[in-house]
C-alpha cells in the first residue's frame, strides 16, 4: 500500500446521534468506498437495500459489504488487530472509527500516531464529536447531569469536556430542539474548551461529507495542546511570575483566568474552596501545590464534577542526585531558588461568576506565614500515592 488510509474518528455520548451519523455515511458515501468500524453491529441499522446481493452478515467476521462499495465492520478484537486485518483484506478509501459512547477519542487517535502496525497503514484525518446540544448545555447548568455508564462511573460532564477538548469538528446535533440562546451558549462553551474546533449545527446528524472527510485537520504533534485550558495556561506565560492572568471576553462572554502562586495550599481549606466552585465555572484544570505532600496534584473539574489526582513527585522533593539529573535534562524547567518547581497553576473557564471572589477564596486557602513551618503536620483529602485519585465533588 503506497499511501496511508485517512481515518475519521467519531465520538459522542450515548444518544447524541453517532449511530444516525454512521448510517448517513454508509447510505450516502458519494464516490468514496468507506469502511466503518463500530462497537456493536446491531446498533447500526443498515438499510437492507444497501446490503450487497452477494454479501451476508458474517457473524464470525463481523463484516457487512454494501452495494455502494462501503463496508460495515464490528469490532471483535482489539482495535489495532481489527484495523490492520481490515486494511490487509479489503480495499477502501477511508476508515471511520466509532469511539465508544463511554470513552474518549484521544487513546483511539494515538493508536494511529504512534509506532504501531496501524500507524504504518493509516493516518488520522479528523476527530469528530457529536453532541446532544441540549444535554451539553444542561450538563454545565448546575443541575444533575447524567452518568455515562455503570453506577459510580464519572458524570457525563467529564466525558463531554474530554470529547470536546480534543475535537477538530463538533456537531451540535438536535439543534432543532434548542432555542437560539441555547445554541449560542453551546457555541460559547465550545469556543472556550477548544478554540480551533469547527462547530456545525445539525438536525438528525445530517452534515455534508466535505465537513467530515479529506479535512487534514488532525495534527498528532498538537493533540495535547488542543484544550483551551492548556492554551490559556501557556498564553499567560507558563511558569513565569506569580500573578493571575485574565483572558477577556473574547468569545460571547465566556472568560478564563489563570491563577498562579508559589505558596502551597492548606489541604482542608483548598478542598473546601474546590467543593464550592461557582456554578458558572464550567472547566478548570491545572496543578496544585498542596502543603504536606511531595506529590504534584492535578485538578480536573467539569461542571459539577471535581477530581484530584496525584501524578508524581515534585522534582524539588527528589534526592539531590536525581533532582540534579532531572534539571540537567530539562533546561526549560522554571526553577525557583527556594521552592524549586513547586507552584500552583490553574486555569478557570466559565461565565457569570465573580473572578475576584474566586481568586480571593483561593488566596485565603494558601498557608499563612504562621503555618509555613508546620506544613508537614497537615492532613487532608488529597491522595498520598502516585496515580491515586479522589473525588472532591460530584453531582
Amino acid at each position: 500500500m503506497s499511501e496511508t488510509i485517512p481515518v475519521t474518528i467519531i465520538s459522542g455520548s450515548l444518544g447524541a446521534g453517532k449511530t444516525t451519523l454512521l448510517n448517513h455515511i454508509l447510505a450516502d458515501a458519494d464516490d468514496r468506498d468507506i469502511a466503518v468500524l463500530v462497537n456493536d453491529m446491531g446498533t447500526v441499522n443498515v438499510d437492507a437495500e444497501l446490503v450487497a446481493s452477494d454479501s451476508e452478515l458474517d457473524v464470525a467476521g463481523g463484516v457487512t459489504e454494501l452495494s455502494n462499495g462501503c463496508i460495515c465492520c464490528e469490532l471483535q478484537d482489539d482495535l489495532e488487530t481489527a484495523v490492520v486485518r481490515l486494511a490487509q483484506n479489503r480495499d477502501f478509501d477511508a476508515l471511520v472509527v466509532e469511539s465508544s459512547g463511554i470513552s474518549e477519542p484521544g487513546p483511539v487517535a494515538r493508536l494511529f500516531t504512534t509506532e504501531s502496525r496501524a500507524a504504518a497503514l493509516y493516518r488520522v484525518d479528523a476527530l469528530v464529536t457529536v453532541l446532544d446540544t441540549r444535554q451539553f448545555v444542561d450538563a454545565f447548568s448546575g443541575g444533575e447531569p447524567e452518568r455515562r455508564g455503570e453506577a459510580g462511573d464519572r458524570p457525563l460532564s467529564d466525558l463531554l469536556v474530554e470529547q470536546a477538548e480534543l475535537a477538530n469538528v463538533v456537531l451540535l446535533n438536535k439543534a432543532d430542539l434548542c432555542t437560539g440562546a441555547e445554541l449560542a451558549e453551546a457555541e460559547e462553551l465550545l469556543a472556550a474548551l477548544q478554540p480551533d474546533a469547527e462547530t456545525v449545527r445539525t438536525e438528525f446528524s445530517t452534515v455534508p461529507h466535505d465537513r467530515l472527510f479529506d479535512r487534514q485537520l488532525f495534527d498528532p504533534d498538537r493533540i495535547d495542546d488542543l484544550p483551551g485550558w492548556r492554551r490559556a495556561l501557556e498564553g499567560s506565560g507558563h511558569g513565569h511570575g506569580h500573578d493571575d492572568h485574565h483572558h477577556p471576553d473574547e468569545v460571547y462572554g465566556v472568560t478564563s483566568f489563570t491563577y498562579r502562586r508559589r505558596r502551597p495550599f492548606h489541604p482542608e481549606r483548598v478542598a473546601e474552596v474546590l467543593r464550592r466552585l461557582p456554578a458558572g465555572v464550567v472547566r478548570s484544570k491545572g496543578t496544585l501545590w498542596v502543603a504536606g505532600s511531595g506529590l504534584r496534584v492535578v485538578l480536573g473539574q467539569a461542571g459539577q464534577s471535581v477530581r484530584a489526582e496525584a501524578v508524581g513527585p515534585w522534582i524539588a522533593s527528589l534526592p539531590e542526585v536525581e533532582r540534579d539529573l532531572y534539571r540537567s535534562n530539562r533546561p526549560d524547567l522554571h526553577w525557583h531558588d527556594t521552592h524549586g518547581d513547586r507552584q500552583t497553576e490553574l486555569v478557570f473557564i466559565g461565565t457569570d461568576y465573580e473572578e475576584a471572589l474566586l481568586r480571593d477564596s483561593l488566596d485565603g486557602a494558601l498557608v499563612t506565614d504562621a503555618e509555613w513551618d508546620r506544613t508537614d503536620q497537615f492532613d487532608g483529602p488529597f491522595p498520598d500515592d502516585q496515580g491515586a485519585e479522589v473525588v472532591l465533588r460530584e453531582p
